[in-house]
């Protein structure tokens, strides 16, 4: 669908015709506190940036955030935003031939030079498509012409590129926010598509599908003739958004969130996110600070949340947090802090937080003391329960607690273990604070991703995993603990999308062609769908999730270089199996390959 003669002023007689008998209007009509409006003639570059979800989902991604706020920076470029529709939006759009489009301009999305795609995970594939034939776009790269706008995706879900490789024409691995202006300042030249992608592809961490040989990195008897592709890193965090968007419906997030860190030293061995974002990089305390006075005036958010991988990690947290507290006591703000670590816990964190609210959310990950050893994560019970203890001392009655089952080599004692442990942190809680205790578990299956030391095990059985799932209901029945955890078939689906190849790429939009959408919405998820598109293109989507991989196999995305080697990923594997610990290596460098790589010292990152 493409009407190249649509105007913004004819979308906009549509969204007044439409708005008032769909659900949630607000999510379409753009004319958010604090947008940004530019005269569409007076920009060279126009991009739209685009999350492949609902807006109330998008509205708050932190990258999404950052780029928007770094591109309009620049006086000649121009940052717009879209989302997914919901299925009644999409439904009179495609009836009267409206595209999808910009929510500041109501420009189709076809009309901007470019098109940032965030690809968080990697449930969005199918809205990806939907998303790009909505707006009118050619859905392969190869099937695109000058005049089509150029698609570029970034996000955690493109360490492995493949499975979307023939519809996107670039990824930006790593760090986007430099080489996203880079990309428009390249684009500004207005070269020919294929001149475009030809000095796209000599930028480090950009990786050009259609001019990259994967075939011929894998055959090569070195890395000479067709070197990997580098991800970007930024050895200095952006500026934090300061006039920061408010939503005009409620969305997942409504606070100010504020990186204050980027990367992890701890190295678990199942956590992909913390060896894709090697090396740790802090934001400066003063300047976080500064940040989260501008942006409260110029937003009225009453809630602040310090984003991380790990908060507790930050190396003056307990200062920045009694700064914090202490600054903006008289103006009701609250400070909301992500899920913590136990092990790097501390009673002076406790003494720096002064706000109250209903949770605090901890992530041991496992109960069994084997376990934590596989997976690196060297807390005990009575770590836990010393912390649990100190939480609820201080005022806390609600305490939220993450859990992985399917674990290599996990058996149902080990699971069993998590019941016993949750049973023991609600006694210490009910001495405490007595019948207001609420403990809640968010129980989630382990996916091996790429780039991580258990990149080469398989998936847990479903029959397993099934089983674990039954056990933790009926030994939690009637406790008062509350249990959730996603479905059996998103984590299938996940684990086939995470692991798999350039053939994925047929089975995405065979998916999609049959009604796959909204496949992160378990309550969307078909996963029949997905089965008979794998059965349509002769595929077995358990050879991606539940097989083993041989240690010397070429997978399908090593050609991406994280900066931490595939050596040192095959020893922490090989630990894991030996129940081995690896010591944080801020405190001990473990020579994972980010230093020589990237010719730089970590530990300068920290505080820079």
């Amino acid at each position: 669908m493409r009407n190249n003669s649509i105007t913004p002023q004819e979308i906009e007689i549509f969204l007044d015709k439409t708005l008032f008998n769909i659900e949630k209007p607000g999510r379409y009509t753009g004319g958010e506190y604090n947008q940004v409006i530019k005269e569409w003639p007076s920009t060279s570059v126009k991009t739209v940036l685009a999350f492949p979800d609902v807006y109330e989902i998008g509205f708050s991604n932190l990258g999404l955030n950052i780029l928007y706020d770094q591109v309009n920076r620049v006086s000649d470029l121009l940052a717009e935003r879209c989302f997914s529709v919901w299925d009644d939006m999409e439904m009179s759009m495609r009836n009267s031939n409206i595209p999808l489009f910009s929510l500041e301009s109501k420009h189709p999305v076809f009309d901007f030079d470019v098109v940032g795609i965030s690809l968080p995970y990697e449930t969005l594939y199918t809205n990806t498509l939907n998303l790009l034939d909505l707006s009118g776009i050619p859905l392969y790269h190869k099937d695109r012409s000058d005049s089509d706008p150029l698609i570029v995706a970034g996000g955690h879900a493109t360490f492995n590129p493949t499975p979307m490789s023939a519809f996107m024409d670039a990824f930006v691995i790593g760090d986007g926010e430099h080489i996203f202006l880079q990309i428009l300042e390249i684009v500004k030249e207005r070269l020919s598509r294929q001149k475009i992608l030809e000095k796209l592809s000599c930028i480090e961490g950009i990786y050009i599908p259609a001019l990259y040989d994967v075939q011929k990195f894998f055959s090569s008897s070195s890395n000479a003739a067709v070197p990997p592709i580098r991800k970007n890193i930024v050895t200095h965090l952006p500026p934090a958004p300061e006039k920061l968007l408010v939503p005009n419906i409620e969305t997942t997030h409504n606070r100010i969130a504020v990186e204050v860190m980027r990367g992890c030293s701890h190295g678990c061995r199942f956590c992909q996110a913390g060896f894709i974002t090697r090396p740790v990089r802090e934001r400066p305390m003063q300047e976080i600070l500064e940040s989260l006075r501008t942006t409260l005036k110029l937003t009225g958010y009453d809630e602040i949340s310090l984003l991380s991988l790990s908060i507790s990690d930050y190396s003056a947290v307990q200062n920045l947090v009694f700064n914090i507290s202490s600054e903006f006591k008289g103006i009701n703000v609250n400070l909301s802090l992500p899920s913590l670590r136990v092990e790097s816990f501390s009673e002076e964190l406790m003494h720096a937080i002064n706000q109250r609210k209903g949770n605090f959310t901890l992530a041991p990950e496992s109960a069994s003391e084997l376990m934590r050893r596989s997976i690196n994560k060297p807390i005990s019970d009575e770590n836990l329960l010393e912390t649990a203890s100190l939480i609820f001392q201080k005022g806390w009655t609600s305490l939220k607690l993450y859990f992985l089952i399917g674990l290599p080599g996990e058996t149902l004692d080990d699971v069993f273990q998590i019941v016993d442990l949750c049973r023991r942190v609600k006694a210490v809680g009910k001495k405490l604070v007595g019948g207001r205790v609420r403990i809640s578990l968010s129980i989630n299956t382990f996916i091996p991703k790429c780039h991580t030391p258990f990149q080469w095990v398989l998936m847990d059985s479903i029959e397993n995993i099934t089983q674990k799932h039954k056990l933790l209901r009926e030994e939690l029945r009637n406790t008062g603990i509350i249990l959730s955890f996603p479905s059996l078939e998103s984590s299938l689906l996940e684990g086939w999308l995470s692991r798999g190849d350039e053939n994925i790429a047929d089975v995405i939009y065979s998916a999609w062609k049959k009604g796959a959408k909204f496949d992160a919405w378990q309550d969307r998820l078909d996963l029949d769908i997905w089965k008979a598109a794998f059965s349509k293109q002769g595929i077995d989507p358990y050879f991606y999730s539940h097989r083993e991989r041989p240690l010397d196999e070429n997978l399908p995305w090593d050609f991406i270089d994280t900066g931490v080697s595939k050596t040192y990923l095959r020893e922490e594997y090989l630990k894991s199996k030996a129940g081995s610990l690896t010591s944080d290596c801020r405190n001990n460098c473990q020579v994972c390959g980010i230093q020589s790589s990237y010719d730089v010292l970590c530990r300068d990152l920290v505080g820079k």
